[in-house]
Formats: structure tokens, sequence, C-alpha cells
């Protein structure tokens, strides 16, 4: 007599989830896997608006210490232009590396979405400890993949691939506005030591004015009113002094700091005087057009618009199916069959083993009872469309702040011209005939101590008129290339008053 029994346990192995992940080439990863990966477009994009100078993005201690080396022979014990102010903070100013970093991350973000999703592993043991088999009854594994990931691979890479092109803008925006705020710091530092240098003319003259009414008071030839007039002038610009000397540290501090120096590397020098003006001004007969043209946030708002039309249409494709996977493998079922026979009137026992192998298919996906996509979808729908607005104000706005940019350009330009021109000749006029006047005893040294502190204040006027100007130069280039329009934050420049008890 023969009696069987058969015992089984499961091996689950293998999966077609490496067949359906696909391929990705060489080619494809090789823009954002580089270690500089999309500087190159900044690098070149940067070059227009900040006249030429040069960005580098640090990524190692060799980089840091040649920067660091060239700057030191920029700035050390020299007096900077604002060209040299503006390359110094585009080699140094950490804040650019932090943005150029952003670049980075964004080209790793596309790099992660252009690789197909790893496959999810399952492995468990059942029956532990069992006694028929030895140390375990079944071991039980599965392989995963997810189906909608492979399906809307490519679009996930268009829009990290999107943005990855607006942290590049980004970037470039980041750039240039550190070189417009560099030569606004510089022109603002510059002016504010010719302040002082000509407030210096105008204490001499005070000092000489106060000596000679103590001088005269004493001699009884002017009265209490007259020298507590002279006096009180002298006390006054003093504290003026005070003040313009504090404004100009501070704008060289605030030009330091923008350059990211420090240590040794503050020993250095700006001019004592603004440039020249420009005989003839730069003709924008294209103004808005050119503007739209080349603003680089606009661009980024563009790129925003793209990404959120591409997400509009990655959500309305998934919006009924939010995750399909496919499970698969094989079954492997090991049988252990156990014959009994009855020998001379002896029970014996035989066993022999077999293995059935079965393939094994299932998908999972999530039914869309409550939620059928539509909030998502609305979602989507309304992002687009704030996306749009943001684009088209934009726009708008870029066209009035180019307009404006280029109003304040000239006018300020003819301002500084008729300081120049017309206004200081005719002060330097008035001082040297006093001068002759006062040599042939017509008049007498109070009144040409007056004449020359109404041409200090005048000068005073053409400085603060001069810096006008080139600060609008500045908001110019940054309304035409972007990096941030700006506005003119000096004070105005002190003014000498008159004869009559000065002040403010």
């Amino acid at each position: 007599m023969r009696i069987s029994r058969t015992t089984r346990s499961i091996v689950i192995t293998s999966s077609a989830a490496l067949v359906l992940a696909g391929c990705v080439s060489d080619q494809e990863l090789a823009g954002y896997s580089a270690k500089e990966a999309g500087f190159g477009v900044v690098a070149a994009s940067v070059s227009i608006g900040t006249r030429g100078k040069e960005a580098v993005w640090l990524q190692n201690k060799d980089q840091a210490k040649a920067v660091s080396e060239r700057v030191h022979g920029l700035v050390h014990k020299k007096s900077i232009n604002a060209d040299t102010a503006v390359q110094v903070a585009l080699l140094n100013n950490k804040g650019l590396q932090a943005a150029y970093a952003d670049i980075g991350m964004n080209a790793a973000e596309a790099w992660q979405q252009s690789l197909p999703e790893n496959p999810t592993v399952s492995i468990g043991l059942l029956g532990i400890g069992a006694p028929e088999l030895g140390a375990y009854r079944a071991i039980e594994g599965m392989i995963a993949a997810n189906i909608l990931s492979l399906a809307t691979r490519r679009t996930r890479v268009d829009i990290a691939d999107t943005r990855f092109r607006q942290a590049q803008m980004r970037a470039v925006d980041a750039t240039l506005k550190v070189a417009n705020d560099t030569r606004r710091a510089w022109v603002n530092a510059v002016s504010a030591f010719e302040t002082v240098a000509y407030l210096n003319q105008a204490k001499v003259a005070a000092d000489a004015a106060s000596e000679l009414a103590q001088k005269l008071g004493e001699s009884g030839a002017l009265p209490k009113g007259g020298q507590a007039r002279e006096h009180a002038f002298y006390a006054e610009l003093t504290g003026q002094m005070a003040e313009a000397r504090l404004a100009s540290r501070l704008a060289k501090e605030e030009l330091t700091r923008i350059m990211g120096l420090w240590g040794s590397e503050v020993d250095y020098y700006v001019p004592d005087k603004l440039p020249r003006l420009p005989r003839g001004l730069v003709r924008k007969n294209r103004i808005e057009q050119e503007a739209l043209e080349n603003r680089v946030d606009l661009r980024v708002a563009k790129l925003e618009l793209e990404a959120v039309a591409k997400s509009y249409g990655l959500t309305e494709a998934t919006r009924f199916v939010t995750d399909l996977e496919i499970i698969s493998g094989f079954e492997a079922e090991r049988e252990i069959e156990t014959e009994y026979e009855i020998t001379g009137g002896n029970l014996e026992e035989s066993r022999t083993r077999k293995t059935v192998v079965t393939p094994q298919l299932e998908l999972e996906f999530v039914i869309p009872i409550f939620d059928s996509g539509k909030p998502r979808l609305r979602k989507a729908e309304l992002a687009y469309m704030q996306a749009a607005n943001q684009l088209a104000e934009k726009a708008v706005n870029i066209r009035s702040e180019a307009r404006s940019a280029h109003t304040a350009y000239s006018s300020t330009h003819e301002i500084a011209r008729h300081y120049l021109n017309s206004v200081v000749p005719l002060r330097t006029t008035i001082e040297a005939e006093s001068l002759l006047t006062y040599n042939g005893m017509i008049s007498n040294t109070f009144e040409l101590l007056a004449d020359t502190r109404a041409k200090i204040g005048t000068l005073m006027l053409a400085i603060n008129a001069k810096r006008e100007f080139w600060l609008a130069d500045v908001n110019l280039t940054a309304a035409i290339y972007g990096g941030g329009t700006g506005a003119s934050s000096a004070a105005a420049a002190p003014t000498v008053g008159d004869a009559g008890g000065g002040g403010h």
C-alpha cells in the first residue's frame, strides 16, 4: 500500500520591471550631470549687462585660492574704478555663489527625473522554524515598477529642464543685480568723498570769516550780532563736515560689503571725483522693445508660464489615475512528496522533491471613487492663469521702467550739464569779480567770503546732479538687461549757506 503527501514552499523572484524601465542615453544626461551644468549660459548672458565683466563659479579650493589672489591683486592698496569694483564683486560675492549653486541643484533634479524610477523589492519569510522544511516554510518576494512614472517620464523631464533653465536666468539676474548694486555703491562712495573735499574748502572760508569777525569784534568795528552770525556759520559747517565724513565712510563700507572684502583687502581707495559727464547721450529709440528682448526677469516669468503649462498637461493626463504599478515575477513551488509502503509487516517511507515554476503578474491602481481629479485639474488651470497674468503684468512694468529710466537718464544729464556749463561758471565769475573789488578796496572781506561760500554751495549742487546722472546711467542698464532698476538712495548733498547765517 502507498500513501502520498505534498508540502509546498513558494519562492517569487525576478521582475519584468527592469524591461519596462527603459534606458536613458548618455547624451541626454551629459547636460545635467556636469559639475558646471548650465553655467556657460550664465557667463555668456551676463557679459553685455555687466559691460564685459567675468563671472566665475567656485567649486573647489584651488579655484577659490586663485580667485582670492586675483582679487588681492585688483584691490589691495589700489584706487579702483567702477569697472574694477564690479569685477571684484562678481568674483568675490558669496551670495552669487549661492545663486550659482541653485543652478546645480536644478540640474541635479533634471538629472534625477531623467532616470527611471527604482523598482520596489519586497521579500518575506513565512513559517520560520517549520520542522518539516528546516529554517522556514516559504520565501515570498515581489518586484514592483510604477507604470505611471514611466509613462510620464518625458513630461517630468521637460518640466525639470524648464526649471533648470529658469534657475539659469535667475542666476543671470542675480549677477546683474550685484553688478548694478556695485556700480551704484561706487558712485555714492566717490560722490561722498568729493563732497567732503569741497566742504573742506568751504570750511577754510568759514574759518577765515569767523576769525576776522572775532578780531573786528575785539576792535569794536563789528557788533555782536555780526560776530555770532559768522561763528554760527562756521559751527554749522563743522557739523556738516562731520556728517559728510561719516557718509563717505559708510558709503565706502557698503561698497566693501557688496564686493565681499574683509581683512587686509579693505585697504583700497576710491577716486576723489566722479567721472566727467559724457558729451553725448546713448540714444535709445527702441527702449521698450530693447527691454522686452533683453530683460532676464521677463525670461524667468516666461519659463514659469512654460513650466506651469507643462504641469497642467501632466495633471490633465493623470487626473483619473494617480498611482499605477505593475508587479511581476514568477512563482516557484517546491513540492515534497512522501510515499509509505508496507513491506514484510514494516512501514517504509520514501520522499521525492520537484519544483513547479509559474509566472505571475499583478496590476495595482487607485480607483477614483471619491477624488475624480477635478480639484487637481482646477488648481492647475488657476496656476496657469496666475502665471499668465503675472507675465503680462511683468511686460507692462518693464515697458514703464524702461521709459522712466530713459527719461531720468536724459533729464539728469541735462540738469548736470546745466550746473556744469551755466551755474558754476557764473559763480566762478562772481567770485573772481569780488576778489578784484576787494583788492581795489571797493568791497569788504565779508562780501568776498559770502561769494566764495555761495560758489561752494553751487558746487555741492553740481556734485549731487552729477551723481544722480551716473546713478541714472546704472538704472538705464538695469532697465534694459535686468538686475533691479533701483533708485537713488543717496541723500542730497550738503549745501553751504550764505552770509546771512548758513544752515542745512
